[in-house]
């Protein structure tokens, strides 16, 4: 059996960062509003107005809007046998800047978190561009 590419261990750990983050937004809200709202159907809607809770779930949501172009391209790296070299870097240090994303966000480093942010979106650039080289 050929090693697994570097691309789908990363996805493996991005499932992960997801879970890690889900819980990272949900537990602050939860104390916030409480277990029964939580549990319930939460037919009225009630935001937490706690900075913790708001910045987690901000951070949590901006890792959802760029995940699936990171699944779809890691897997597609995968498929087609484009996997390895710069794009297996690329999906690297996309998790390591979506890793570093959410803490900062939390602690309020603004500038320290947008540059975070673009190297991200310029390591999924870059997979792209191995995907359609």
């Amino acid at each position: 059996m050929p090693p697994m590419p570097t691309e789908i261990t990363v996805l493996g750990w991005s499932v992960v960062l997801l879970i890690v983050q889900m819980f990272l937004a949900s537990i602050p809200t939860t104390m916030e509003l409480g277990g029964d709202y939580q549990a319930g159907p939460r037919d009225e809607p009630r935001t937490p107005k706690g900075r913790f809770a708001g910045r987690a779930s901000r951070a949590f949501r901006n890792l959802l809007e760029t995940y699936p172009a990171f699944v779809g391209l890691a897997l597609a790296l995968a498929i087609t046998g484009k996997a390895g070299g710069y794009a297996a870097t690329a999906s690297v240090i996309w998790l390591i800047a979506r890793a570093l994303y959410a803490p900062l966000y939390i602690i309020e480093i603004p500038f320290a978190r947008s540059i975070v942010w673009f190297v991200s979106l310029l390591a999924l650039i870059a997979m792209l561009i191995r995907l359609l080289s």
